[in-house]
């Protein structure tokens, strides 16, 4: 809903049209500077403080806007149904944030504050990574296609750890990040035969054997 600039007088602003301007200059540099934003969109920087709770929450609100839309696309591109569909959902996700440079560029700028806003409850994007990927999961439940061994909640939870891991495996671990990894582990997790492993027992890649835990 509109806000008012309280530091510039009663004018009414719409903040959905200052998160795409904050996100435009995000995707094409990986960074926020708050006074600049203000300066661009003529709104007072306190008032971008008050609204979204400092630098951090902005820069969650910004990195969700770009987040949610990128785990739909992976969803609709993943092949197969129940398990095998979330495990490939979660590597495409995991491609598409590696192949993101803005993305690397704040990781490499910033990485304490990129580890804190993204992946701690208090940063606001991972609670509601971990929300979205309980409902893709629940619909599979819902639908009869995948009968999980753990909660949803925790299993969606476990698996946004695992694409963490190998996301972030350039600041964690030294490595560089690796979807098929994602895929892979994911798969794992979810009772199913991770692709590779697939292909070297002479089965088709695009369809994994399911292992445990599903029908």
């Amino acid at each position: 809903m509109p806000w008012v600039d309280v530091g510039r007088g009663p004018i009414v602003i719409d903040p959905e049209s200052v998160l795409h301007a904050a996100r435009e200059v995000f995707i094409a540099s990986g960074r926020i500077e708050v006074g600049e934003l203000a300066d661009a969109v003529g709104v007072n920087r306190t008032t971008l403080y008050r609204r979204w709770g400092g630098r951090d929450g902005l820069l969650g609100e910004v990195i969700w806007s770009v987040t949610e839309p990128t785990i739909d696309a992976a969803n609709r591109r993943a092949a197969g149904t129940g398990p095998e569909r979330i495990a490939a959902m979660m590597g495409g996700f995991a491609a598409a944030a590696n192949q993101a440079t803005y993305f690397h560029a704040f990781l490499q700028r910033e990485p304490e504050r990129a580890l804190r806003v993204m992946t701690t409850r208090a940063g606001g994007v991972q609670p509601r990574i971990v929300e979205k990927i309980c409902g893709l999961i629940q619909t599979e439940v819902d639908a009869g296609r995948l009968t999980p061994s753990l909660p949803v909640g925790d299993l969606a939870l476990i698996l946004v750890r695992i694409t963490e891991t190998f996301v972030y495996a350039n600041l964690i671990t030294g490595e560089e990040p690796d979807a098929v990894k994602v895929h892979q582990a994911c798969a794992v997790m979810l009772g199913v035969t991770p692709p590779s492993v697939v292909d070297r027992a002479g089965t088709d890649p695009g369809t994994p054997r399911r292992t445990h835990g599903n029908p």
